[in-house]
């Protein structure tokens, strides 16, 4: 069976997915750029049924008022650090599928890294509704990106079909909350772990370019 290669799993709702992705790619650019990029979110109405059908039970369970009023706090101590300032967003029955599936088109269009910064920028520091077709379009225009089919992608059967795989990968992994890094058997959730994964992924990378240095080594010996 193959490795399957390390690899996070974000959401564009989450605060501290919106803080990873900023240490995760300021400060630890090495590391992005050779995991691999996974969206969750929670499915809408549509692919829950699909799911459901299919004996797919995603881990998700509502917040309780003290765990939210936990969050607000940890949140903004965990941004001053950083040196933001957090706009906390309202959000009215919401369906997360809108900016997540929208992340795809922007993936194949090679600008998934902007559009999550763009998005995240939209929800954490200026309080857009990001499940606001209107609000994703907007994102999509400022990335040069066509924001009909960016804020439509939940309309298009294909997308709708490749965030299904997505979330079938995701209850394998065992993923149960964000920001979830994997690298082979080890699993790291939160964002406070995301050291101990880099970790992990540079010193299996150094192991790796050592075992390759020294097979052309022998490889050359061989041949002289």
């Amino acid at each position: 069976m193959a490795i399957k290669p390390p690899r996070w799993y974000f959401s564009l709702r989450s605060p501290y997915s919106w803080l990873a992705f900023r240490d995760l790619t300021e400060r630890y650019p090495d590391v992005a750029d050779v995991i691999e990029w996974r969206p969750y979110w929670e499915p809408d109405e549509v692919s829950n049924r699909l799911l459901e059908q299919e004996g797919v039970q995603l881990p998700y369970v509502p917040m309780s008022k003290e765990k939210h009023f936990y969050i607000l706090q940890d949140v903004k101590r965990l941004s001053t650090e950083r040196g933001l300032q957090v706009a906390w967003p309202i959000d009215k029955n919401p369906n997360w599928a809108i900016s997540h599936l929208g992340y795809l088109v922007a993936e194949d269009e090679g600008r998934g890294r902007d559009y999550i910064a763009a998005v995240s920028r939209a929800r954490w520091e200026l309080g857009h509704d990001i499940a606001d077709r209107k609000v994703i379009a907007a994102v999509a225009e400022e990335l040069g990106l066509d924001p009909d089919r960016v804020a439509n992608a939940v309309d298009d059967e294909r997308l709708r079909a490749r965030g299904l795989d997505i979330l079938r990968e995701m209850e394998r992994d065992g993923v149960f909350g964000v920001p979830f890094f994997i690298h082979r058997r080890d699993k790291f959730w939160g964002i406070d772990r995301l050291p101990a994964f880099v970790d992990t992924v540079r010193a299996a990378r150094a192991v790796g370019a050592t075992t390759s240095t020294t097979r052309t080594t022998r490889t050359e010996g061989t041949a002289s």
